[in-house]
C-alpha cells in the first residue's frame, strides 16, 4: 500500500517537475516566425522598425528619438554595431558616450520598443571604412571578409564580445530583454557571388559561428539569397514588394526601405516624396511582407572624421521620417505614421490569411485577406504613374490617384491612400542668432624636408599606412636642386610639376607659398595635379599636403586600398627635359602641427600665440581660428552656418562637429519632383549650385551657458568673421 502511494506520489512529482519546466519556458520570451508573421511571446506581429544610428546623436538626444519613433507607430529599433568605434585599437575598447550602445539599447527597452541589432560587424553605412578598425588592415595575412583565418580570427571576437556583452546584461528577448533579432554580416550576397567558393565557405563559416552564439534570437543576412539556414535572407533597397526569401517559411523581410539618400559632398541634396515611400511600403506589405526596416528613421550627423570616402558629407540626415537634429519631417514623419496605424489596423487579417489577388481594369490590383476569426483587410492599387483611376471594389467606388494605394482594414472604409497626405508640410528656418563673431587666428606653416621632426625614407608610401587614419592630412616633403644655368631661370617659363594622387584632395607648397589645389570627383576620387610652379636657383622646398576625406565604406579587398601620393611626381621643362621625383628621398610629417598641438582644446589652444584684430588672417589657408562663445540663450537646435568658409574641420569644447566643406558646389540636375513613377536617388535633388551642406550642427549638449571653445580649422582659405550661430525651427 505504501509502495503504491509512494509510486503515485512520485509520479506526481515528475508531472509538477514537468508542468513546471513546460510553464518556466512558457513564461521565458520566445522569438519564432513563419512565412507569414513573427511571433513574439505567441502573438503573431507584422513589425515595423526604423533604423536610428547610436554614434550618429548624442545620448541626450537618444530619448526623444526614441519616442518620437514610437510616437511614429514604430515597433523596432534597428542599428549597427560600429566596430572601429568600440574597438579604436586592439584589445583596448570604448563604450562610453556616444558609443554607449548598452544605455541606448535600455532606453528603447525602457520605451516599449524591441532591438534589432546588426553587428555584422561590416556595416557599410556610408561610414568610415565600413565599420572596420583601421588597424585590422596591418593584421599579418589578412584579406578582408573571405575565408581568411586571421580575418575570422579578429571578426569572431568582436562579434562574442558584443553578444557576451549584451547576455551579460540580459538584453536578449529570451532573457526578458528587447533584443528580438541579430544580424551577422552586411550585404555579402554581391560579394559571394563575385568571389565565389571562398566567399561560400565564408558564408558557411559566419553563419555556424552566429548561430553557435546561442543568443535565442533568429539571424539574419540581408541582400543574401544564399543565406544557409538557419539564417533568414532579406531585402534592401527603395522597393521590395517582389522579393521572396529563400525557403518558403522563412518570413519576408524587407531590412533596408530607403527613406531618401545620402548627401556627398559636391553632390546636391536627394529626396524621396513621401507619397512613393508609403507606396512602396503598402506594395510590400500587400506581397505578405512581415518586417519593414526604414533605412534611415534618423539619420544624424556624422560627427568627427566618421564619414567615409567618396566625399559623404558631415550631415546623414537622409531624408528621414526625423530629421538631421531630431525633429519631425513633415509630412514624412505623419504621413507615414498614419500608413502605420492603418497597418497595424490591417494586423489580424494579415497575419493569419494569404491575399486573393484580382485585377478589375489595367494596372489595377486589389489584395484580399481574410482570417478564419472574420477579420478582412483590402489593398486596392492604382499602380498608373500619370492618371487616377476609380477603382470598383465590392460594389464600392474607390478613387485612386496615380501610383497609389488605399488600404480598408475593414474591406469597406478606406482609412487610408499612400497619395492622400493629411499631415501639414513644415518648412525649415534657419535663424540667425548671432553673427559677425569676434576671432582669433593661428597659421598654419608647410614643412619641409629637412625640418627635425619628420621621417626620412626613400620613395613614396601609401598615406594610411604612414599615418593609420589618426589625422586626414599627410605631407610629403622633398627638394628639388636647380642648376643656376637652367634656361627657365632666364626665360620665366616656369618648370610643370605633375603630382598624380590616390586622393582624396591636394594643395601643393612651394618654398612655403600655396602654388595649387586639386581634388578628386565624386565618382573618382583619384587626382591628378598640373601647374607651373615658380622655382628659383639652388634648393627648392616642395611640400604635398595629401588629404583623406574617409576611407572607402564598399567593395572588395579593403587590405588592398590606397590613399595619398602614390606617383609618379615629375618635372617638365628643365635643361635635361623631364626630372623624375618619385623615387628620390621624401620626408613625411603625419597631420597637422595644430593638432599635434590640440588646439582645437583650451588647454592646446593656450600654447600657441593667436593674432585678432586688424591682423587677423583671412582667406588664408592652413589657418585655425578660435573665439569664445556665450550662449544667451542655449536652443535645441543650434547650427553653425558655413557659407563663407571653404573645407576643414569644427569643434566647440573640444568635440568635432565634423569635416565642413561649403566650397565644394554642388552639381546635378534639380528641379521639379514628381513623386509618381519609379524612384533612384538621382530623381528628386536640390541645392544644385550652392554648397553641398552649409549649416552644421551642434549638439546641445556640447554646450554651456558661457566658456564655450569654437575651433575652426580652415585648410583652403575663408571669412570667420561670416560664420553665424543659426538655431533650428519650422
Amino acid at each position: 500500500m505504501l509502495s503504491s502511494v509512494w509510486k503515485m506520489l512520485r509520479t506526481n512529482i515528475l508531472v509538477l517537475m514537468v508542468l513546471f519546466t513546460l510553464g518556466f519556458s512558457l513564461v521565458r520570451a520566445t522569438v519564432s516566425y513563419d512565412d507569414k508573421a513573427f511571433i513574439i511571446n505567441g502573438k503573431r506581429r507584422i513589425l515595423i522598425s526604423g533604423s536610428i544610428h547610436y554614434p550618429r546623436s548624442t545620448p541626450q538626444m537618444w530619448p526623444d528619438l526614441i519616442h518620437k519613433a514610437k510616437d511614429g507607430g514604430l515597433d523596432v529599433i534597428q542599428t549597427y554595431v560600429f566596430w572601429n568605434g568600440h574597438e579604436p585599437s586592439p584589445g583596448k575598447y570604448n563604450f562610453e558616450g556616444r558609443f554607449d550602445l548598452v544605455k541606448f539599447i535600455k532606453l528603447v527597452q525602457q520605451a516599449g520598443l524591441y532591438v534589432h541589432l546588426r553587428i555584422g560587424p561590416y556595416v557599410c553605412a556610408e561610414w568610415n571604412f565600413g565599420g572596420f578598425p583601421v588597424w585590422l588592415k596591418y593584421v599579418p595575412g589578412i584579406e578582408f571578409r573571405t575565408d581568411n583565418q586571421p580575418f575570422m580570427v579578429a571578426m569572431q571576437r568582436f562579434v562574442e564580445k558584443i553578444v557576451n556583452m549584451m547576455k551579460a546584461e540580459n538584453l536578449f528577448e529570451p532573457q526578458g530583454g528587447p533584443i528580438i533579432m541579430s544580424q551577422i554580416e552586411n550585404e555579402y550576397g554581391p560579394v559571394e557571388w563575385e568571389i565565389g567558393s571562398p566567399g561560400k565557405a565564408y558564408t558557411a563559416w559566419a553563419a555556424k559561428m552566429a548561430v553557435g552564439l546561442d543568443t535565442g534570437v533568429p539571424w539574419i543576412m540581408c541582400k543574401h539569397e544564399a543565406a544557409p539556414d538557419p539564417m533568414i535572407d532579406t531585402c534592401n533597397g527603395f522597393y521590395c514588394q517582389g522579393f521572396t526569401p529563400n525557403k518558403p517559411y522563412k518570413p519576408k523581410m524587407w531590412t533596408e526601405v530607403w527613406t531618401g539618400w545620402y548627401t556627398q559632398f559636391g553632390g546636391p541634396i536627394p529626396h524621396r516624396p513621401v507619397e512613393d515611400l508609403a507606396f512602396s511600403v503598402a506594395r510590400f506589405v500587400q506581397n505578405n511582407g512581415s518586417f519593414f526596416n526604414y533605412y534611415m528613421y534618423h539619420g544624424g550627423t556624422n560627427f568627427g572624421r566618421t564619414t567615409a570616402g567618396r566625399f559623404i558629407a558631415t550631415s546623414y540626415d537622409f531624408d528621414a521620417p526625423l530629421d538631421e537634429y531630431g525633429l519631425p519631417n513633415e509630412p514624412k514623419y505623419g504621413h507615414l505614421t498614419d500608413l502605420h496605424k492603418a497597418i497595424k489596423q490591417c494586423e489580424p487579417a494579415l497575419v493569419s490569411s494569404y491575399p486573393v489577388v484580382t485585377w478589375p481594369g489595367k494596372n489595377q490590383e486589389v489584395h484580399v485577406f481574410k482570417s478564419k476569426s472574420g477579420a478582412c483587410a483590402a489593398f486596392l492599387s492604382n499602380y498608373d504613374p500619370t492618371f487616377s483611376t476609380k477603382l470598383t471594389f465590392q460594389n464600392m467606388p474607390y478613387d485612386l490617384p496615380p501610383w497609389s494605394i488605399s488600404i480598408l482594414p475593414d474591406c469597406k472604409t478606406e482609412v487610408y491612400n499612400t497619395a492622400k497626405i493629411r499631415s501639414k508640410g513644415v518648412r525649415a528656418k534657419m535663424i540667425p542668432v548671432s553673427s559677425g563673431l569676434y576671432w582669433q587666428s593661428y597659421n598654419e606653416n608647410a614643412p619641409s624636408a629637412d625640418d627635425t621632426d619628420t621621417l626620412a625614407m626613400q620613395d613614396l608610401w601609401e598615406q594610411v599606412n604612414v599615418t593609420r587614419d589618426s589625422s586626414d592630412y599627410l605631407w610629403y616633403l622633398t627638394q628639388v636642386n636647380i642648376a643656376s644655368d637652367e634656361g627657365f631661370l632666364k626665360t620665366g617659363k616656369w618648370p610643370l610639376l605633375t603630382v598624380m594622387s590616390a586622393g582624396h584632395a591636394l594643395h601643393v607648397f612651394i618654398n612655403g607659398q600655396l602654388s595649387g589645389t586639386v581634388y578628386g570627383g565624386l565618382d573618382n576620387p583619384k587626382l591628378t595635379y598640373t601647374g607651373y610652379v615658380n622655382l628659383r636657383a639652388g634648393v627648392n622646398k616642395i611640400s604635398l599636403l595629401s588629404v583623406a576625406v574617409g576611407l572607402p565604406n564598399v567593395g572588395l579587398h579593403y587590405e588592398t586600398w590606397n590613399a595619398g601620393v602614390l606617383g609618379p611626381v615629375f618635372l617638365k621643362g628643365l635643361n635635361e627635359g623631364t626630372r623624375d621625383l618619385t623615387k628620390q628621398s621624401w620626408s613625411y610629417k603625419d597631420g597637422l602641427k595644430g593638432e599635434s598641438l590640440n588646439l582645437n582644446t583650451a588647454t592646446g589652444s593656450s600654447s600657441v600665440e593667436w593674432i585678432e584684430g586688424s591682423l587677423l588672417a583671412q582667406k588664408q589657408p592652413l589657418t585655425w581660428y578660435k573665439r569664445f562663445m556665450i550662449f544667451p540663450q542655449i536652443f535645441r537646435r543650434n547650427l553653425l552656418d558655413m557659407l563663407n568658409m571653404g573645407k576643414g574641420e569644427i569643434w566647440i569644447n573640444g568635440e568635432s562637429i565634423g569635416r565642413h566643406w561649403p566650397g565644394y558646389i554642388a552639381k546635378g540636375r534639380c528641379g521639379h519632383c514628381n513623386y509618381a513613377g519609379t524612384f533612384t536617388q538621382t530623381k528628386c535633388l536640390s541645392g544644385c549650385g550652392q554648397p553641398s551642406q552649409r549649416w552644421y550642427h551642434i549638439p546641445r549638449s556640447w554646450l554651456r551657458p558661457s566658456g564655450n571653445l569654437l575651433v575652426v580649422f580652415e585648410e583652403w582659405g575663408g571669412d570667420p568673421t561670416r560664420i553665424s550661430l543659426v538655431r533650428r525651427t519650422t
